[in-house]
C-alpha cells in the first residue's frame, strides 16, 4: 500500500453494503446454479456451469478486494476537518473554470469517486489543485486537455 485509503463514513457503509450483498445474496445464488449445473453431466459444454464458475471467481475476487479495502480504510469525517474555510477531504466545492462553467464537486475517497454525481477522488488532478485553498482563490489544474484555472466560489462541509 503506497498511500492511505481515505474514505468517508458513507463510502465505508457503501463498501460494507456491497460486500454484504455479494457474500450473503449473490454468491449463494451462483453456488446453487453451479451445483445444479454440475449435476447435468458433461461440464465442458455446460454453459450454466462454465458461466457460473466464472461469475463465482469474479465475486470472490471482488469480495477479497472489498475486505482488504475495508480493513485498511482510514475513515475521515468531513465535518471534523479543522478549518472549514479551506478545502480538505470531504469538502463540497463550487468553482468556475476559465470557460465560465460553474461546477460543484465533492472530494471523496478513491472507492467513492463517481464523476457523474459530482464526486471526485482526493488524488485526482482537480482535487489536488483545490486542496488547502479558500474561497476567492484561483488555482491552476493540469488536465489531459491542458491547463485550466479554477476560481473557488464556495466551500461546504456536512453538518
Amino acid at each position: 500500500m503506497d498511500r492511505p485509503i481515505y474514505i468517508t463514513p458513507e463510502g465505508l457503509d457503501a463498501l460494507k453494503s456491497e460486500l454484504d450483498h455479494l457474500w450473503k445474496k449473490e454468491r449463494p445464488e451462483v453456488v446453487a446454479v453451479v451445483h445444479w449445473a454440475a449435476g447435468n453431466g458433461d461440464r465442458s459444454e455446460n454453459g450454466d456451469y462454465i458461466y457460473g464458475k466464472k461469475r463465482l471467481r469474479e465475486i470472490d475476487r471482488r469480495v477479497r478486494y472489498l475486505r482488504k479495502r475495508i480493513e485498511d480504510a482510514v475513515v475521515v469525517r468531513p465535518e471534523e476537518q479543522p478549518d472549514h474555510s479551506r478545502i480538505f477531504f470531504g469538502a463540497t466545492v463550487t468553482y468556475v473554470n476559465s470557460r465560465d462553467e460553474e461546477k460543484t464537486i465533492r472530494i471523496v475517497g478513491e472507492d467513492e469517486a463517481d464523476s457523474l454525481n459530482g464526486k471526485i477522488s482526493w488524488i485526482s488532478p482537480v482535487a489536488r489543485a483545490l486542496m488547502k485553498s479558500g474561497v476567492g482563490d484561483v488555482v491552476t489544474v493540469r488536465t489531459p486537455a491542458g491547463e485550466d484555472e479554477l476560481e473557488i466560489l464556495d466551500i461546504r462541509y456536512p453538518a
